[in-house]
């Protein structure tokens, strides 16, 4: 999406890799991604997300493989001050969107390199550093409310408030196979309780900070079913947009967002698999969709 010339300095949208939004939206809407990193069983050290390419099926092939668990990393303070250092030199200012601090070291990283920057005299002060409290599908909401208000034209301020009114208003529910993922890399928040009947039950999840338990249905059928209802309830009270993601799930997404499409009479805006940094933790076979107002996604 080409930024209007309005005449006010330009606002440069920065994410993180968990995002997961499609490529070509990404591109579209000249969003920056700085990139999380992870390895599995350590033999090829960390590596970074992004240069998946979006092909993840050798990554969860071999996670179902056993073996060591996945491990991940946040970006490090020098990819945050090189990424703003770019972007700063060309003129405007920087709002960085990332992960929940609940679950990485990411924002504070961000902080951390905003901070030097700005100590360097080298315009730090232009940065904006914000908490999405969410990940995923959450977090790519607010990096679409915040790309498409810059790109019409809004000034720094704006695109702030925006995104901070938007994390109110985004929501994010998702059916995993097991628990186990969760538990074994210390994520499974207020699930723990579950862990014991995980391979008699389908939890339904969401993310509130941290992951955080909604309830546990019998079959992958029935949570699917229960996903569509919650999306319902959910629309009802406002929220016209949504999304779907997965993990190596892609003909379940499809076929949940032709549901979907008949509850809010509109395409998803966008379906996109979850890839290692987060798929380390909830595993393949993850399905997931939430929403907010389309209000808040609209330009100028």
């Amino acid at each position: 999406m080409e930024r209007v010339n309005s005449g006010v300095p330009p606002v440069h949208v920065v994410t993180d890799s968990t995002a997961y939004l499609p490529p070509g939206l990404v591109a579209d809407l000249g969003v920056t991604v700085v990139s999380l990193y992870y390895s599995v069983g350590g033999d090829d050290g960390l590596l970074r997300e992004v240069d998946v390419g979006g092909d993840f099926e050798g990554f969860y092939a071999q996670l179902e493989a056993g073996g060591p668990m996945a491990t991940t990393s946040p970006p490090s303070v020098e990819d945050f001050k090189a990424t703003y250092g770019e972007l700063l030199a060309g003129g405007g200012s920087v709002l960085s969107v990332h992960i929940s601090s609940g679950m990485s070291e990411t924002c504070a990283n961000a902080r951390a390199a905003a901070t030097a920057l700005e100590e360097e005299g080298t315009g730090g002060s232009r940065v904006a550093v914000i908490d999405s409290a969410a990940t995923a599908g959450q977090l790519g909401c607010l990096v679409l409310a915040a790309a498409r208000l810059a790109n019409g034209g809004a000034d720094h301020e704006a695109v702030v408030e925006r995104v901070r009114e938007a994390r109110q208003e985004v929501r994010l529910w998702f059916l995993v196979d097991t628990l186990e993922y969760l538990r074994r890399g210390g994520r499974i928040g207020t699930a723990t309780a579950w862990v014991g009947s995980a391979l008699q039950v389908k939890p339904i999840l969401t993310i509130e900070s941290e992951i955080t338990a909604v309830e546990r249905v019998r079959t992958r059928g029935r949570g699917i079913d229960r996903l569509v209802e919650l999306m319902r309830n959910w629309r009802a009270v406002g929220a016209d947009a949504y999304f779907v993601q997965h993990s190596r799930s892609q003909d379940d997404a499809e076929r949940f967002a032709q549901r979907l499409q008949e509850v809010f009479w509109r395409p998803p805006e966008f379906i996109a698999e979850i890839g290692p940094v987060v798929g380390t933790h909830t595993g393949p076979g993850t399905l997931g969709a939430g929403g907010l107002p389309s209000r808040f996604l609209e330009t100028l």
